[in-house]
């Protein structure tokens, strides 16, 4: 076993250079604000735990990223079970077009509405629209899910398109 001190520099280290992605991840998951931070705390908690097992077969980045969608994962489960059910689809507004100049609240707005569209997503689907969004690449994201990178490539093309395809016809409502 490493010592407590590695494991600290260690979490640290990951939380200093990845902690933005954890805030990102957390509200991609759960609208809720208590609950939000409640998630987030379980991500770092996880984080801090698993680091003692790190053996450096994978990259730091690699390891928190599992390590923070198995326990996101595990939140949105329990929610479920909880709730029996997530926001649907129909929750989503339209999306302000690219192209236009908007103002802070209507990026903020579309940013929530892009939130709460992944959000009614399958796990599996969720999980691994986060990542993509967090611009990792498909073998990455494959290494952090257990899929292989032809299967995540397939779920992000299907999922890109069905994203065109929700906003879209939501914007013409």
């Amino acid at each position: 076993m490493k010592p407590v001190f590695d494991q600290d520099q260690r979490y640290l280290e990951a939380a200093e250079a990845h902690g933005g992605a954890l805030q990102r991840l957390a509200r991609a998951m759960e609208a809720h604000p208590e609950r939000r931070r409640d998630l987030l705390q379980e991500m770092h908690v996880a984080l801090w735990r698993s680091l003692a097992k790190f053996d450096g077969r994978c990259s730091l980045k690699t390891w928190v990223y599992r390590v923070a969608h198995n326990v996101a994962s595990t939140h949105v489960g329990r929610e479920v079970r909880r709730n029996r059910g997530l926001v649907g689809e129909d929750a989503i507004g339209p999306v302000v077009a690219a192209d236009n100049p908007v103002t802070d609240y209507e990026r903020e707005d579309a940013l929530e509405r892009l939130n709460a569209w992944i959000r009614a997503l399958k796990p599996a689907d969720r999980q691994v629209m986060t990542l993509y969004l967090e611009e990792l690449d498909a073998p990455a994201i494959a290494e952090i899910t257990g899929f292989t990178p032809g299967a995540v490539t397939t779920r992000i093309s299907r999922l890109k398109a069905r994203l065109a395809e929700d906003f879209r016809e939501n914007a013409d409502v």
